[in-house]
């Protein structure tokens, strides 16, 4: 059967998460519905990761055997027409190899989280960055995150539900960096690694606000992950402001975002 892989952009308020429930919305019961109308014999879909509920995307990426070709272009379209009802677009299409799969294939995963600096709530981007009233320091923010950089235990920021055989991860980069526009001060926080602990990139925010904020040491992200346990973890950010924005494969199978 031919295999497709699939870039997906969703924004996630409207679901209550990536993986398909039988009693809730999600966006992977959306993506499967739309091809279930292409192909009665789908049965399910692979991503790249599991979002949680309230968290976006630019970049996930998934896969699906088809029982017919298609021309990747016009599986898409069509895919849209079918997903219209719904806030997630299909932004590229390929055909893959047989053995090609979204997850186990995957060398790289980037997020993104984004806050916003400033006392009035939120209109235009309700729910979609995390707001905090307090000023942020981004070069403490930055000194502190760059303790997590390599390979580490990251039991400390780890949810107690996740189902990961090893705290242990190699986080290749966190940059910080920040845009001042009328309305705010934008900061995004962009994370770099081949894989994630459930829960870590909130986990992380979370602890680096309180660096930011003057809540903490920037050196106590160090001895917080020394630790290697979820008590020294500080809050979880929100879902709100974080977005998986792409996956990387060997070869590229799509343009990088």
């Amino acid at each position: 059967m031919p295999r497709y892989a699939f870039r997906i952009e969703y924004d996630g308020r409207s679901f209550s998460g990536w993986q398909r429930q039988a009693d809730q919305p999600s966006v992977q019961g959306s993506v499967e519905d739309a091809l279930t109308k292409l192909d009665s014999t789908i049965d399910s879909i692979a991503a790249a990761g599991r979002t949680d509920a309230g968290v976006h995307a630019l970049g996930q990426v998934a896969h699906a055997d088809m029982e017919n070709e298609w021309d990747p272009f016009r599986l898409s379209e069509a895919m849209n027409f079918h997903l219209k009802a719904f806030p997630i677009s299909i932004t590229a299409c390929t055909g893959v190899p047989e053995d090609w799969h979204a997850r186990f294939s995957a060398i790289e995963r980037r997020y993104t989280y984004r806050v916003v600096q400033r006392r009035a709530p939120l209109v235009h981007d309700a729910g979609q960055m995390w707001r905090v009233k307090k000023s942020l320091d981004i070069r403490r923010m930055q000194k502190g995150a760059d303790y997590l950089i390599g390979q580490h235990d990251f039991t400390t920021f780890r949810s107690t539900m996740c189902q990961a055989k090893s705290p242990v991860k190699t986080m290749d980069e966190i940059t910080i960096s920040e845009a001042v526009y009328p309305a705010g001060r934008e900061i995004q926080i962009k994370l770099r690694a081949r894989s994630f602990l459930h829960n870590q990139v909130r986990s992380i925010v979370g602890s680096l606000e309180r660096v930011g904020s003057g809540a903490w040491k920037p050196e106590r992200m160090k001895e917080a992950l020394e630790a290697k346990d979820r008590a020294a973890c500080g809050p979880v950010a929100p879902p709100d402001g974080l977005y998986l924005t792409g996956v990387s494969y060997n070869p590229e199978i799509f343009e990088a975002i």
